[in-house]
């Protein structure tokens, strides 16, 4: 029986493991539980010196008071909102996250989101795409024009605003990107010091109020925290002039997604793109999902639903699997941890 310490890697990840005993195989063992719900980990992880959390569960209390010799606990992304790293704190156990692994992988889903809707690619994609009705007579109606299908208004992007919530390391690269579109950025984001406005050439917003207000695409960027859940709400939304969109990357509760229907049946939002969602999966009576999947709803070709997937490409999950198991070998060995968060 080895003497290795262990390694648990709670869900998400359950192939060969490859990358992780590459980096930890001389000083631990590493076991991946393919875990979907937190009740799945009773009796397989108390003993382990080090967990990597993905997303398909979090790690409460309940769970962490458990640990008998655990030194890191890497929540293997951005957001640490589903783990307890306060109470993990209470008892000497260090959280750690992966900030920098799909920095560009989320922003170029941010602004593709963008392109997608404000350009009616989508949305013209999607009228292409519906069948002619046929007529009282029963006979086929008129198919639209090829040429050109009423997508309308699309509006030129350049001298647009494009507005950020949140500007850390992917919003920055957000911004970068809609900058090189012609588009005047601004942003909302009260922990920013000062001065990344001139170095960035954006403008700084002090309210959320004044970020909305005069925006054509908002971008959300933020953690989810006590402070950001429901930030974006339908009054904040409603805010945005007329014809606008929202994009949510980020969290999905940190964005009102209920209040989106509605916004999208009167006009007031021309477009929707949704990475995240508050619950996932969604369950069976969610409004916006509800609304999406309706093809009389308006929402059913005006937002675009993504699986929680905007930060994946190959090389961004190789980084987020290498750089969590790297420091898991640092903590296993005495050194000093990065990122740590808590």
């Amino acid at each position: 029986m080895s003497q290795h310490p262990q390694v648990i890697i709670t869900d998400f990840i359950a192939d060969d493991l490859a990358p992780e005993r590459q980096i930890l195989g001389d000083v631990a063992d590493v076991v991946a539980l393919d875990a979907y719900c937190e009740d799945e980990l009773i009796g397989r992880i108390e003993s382990a010196a080090a967990i990597l959390l993905y997303h398909n569960l979090g790690l409460s209390e309940r769970t962490i008071s458990r640990l008998t010799d655990c030194k890191l606990i890497v929540r293997c992304g951005v957001g640490v909102d589903n783990v307890d790293w306060r109470y993990a704190r209470t008892r000497g156990i260090n959280v750690a996250n992966i900030p920098d692994y799909g920095t560009e992988e989320v922003a170029d889903s941010a602004i593709g989101f963008a392109l997608a809707l404000s350009r009616g690619i989508a949305l013209q994609n999607s009228l292409l795409r519906t069948p002619p009705a046929e007529t009282s007579a029963g006979h086929a109606a008129a198919a639209p024009p090829w040429m050109y299908v009423n997508a309308s208004p699309i509006h030129r992007l350049r001298g647009k605003q494009f507005g950020i919530i949140g500007l850390g390391r992917i919003g920055t690269a957000t911004a970068l990107r809609a900058k090189a579109l012609g588009m005047q950025v601004a942003f909302y984001d009260p922990y920013v010091v000062d001065g990344i406005d001139k170095s960035l050439g954006v403008r700084r917003c002090e309210t959320l109020a004044e970020l909305v207000a005069h925006t054509h695409i908002l971008s959300v960027h933020c953690p989810l925290t006590s402070e950001t859940r429901n930030l974006l709400d339908g009054a904040a939304m409603a805010a945005l002039p007329r014809g606008s969109f929202v994009i949510n990357t980020a969290r999905g509760a940190i964005v009102q997604t209920q209040a989106i229907p509605e916004l999208i049946a009167s006009g007031h939002l021309a477009g929707v793109g949704i990475d995240v969602l508050p619950h996932e999966p969604p369950p069976v009576d969610d409004v916006l999902v509800a609304a999406w999947r309706n093809p009389r709803h308006p929402a059913h070709q005006r937002v675009l639903i993504n699986p929680h997937s905007a930060f994946y490409s190959e090389e961004g999950l190789m980084d987020m699997r290498s750089k969590g198991a790297e420091n898991c070998r640092r903590a296993l060995l005495g050194q000093r941890v990065r990122n740590i968060i808590n």
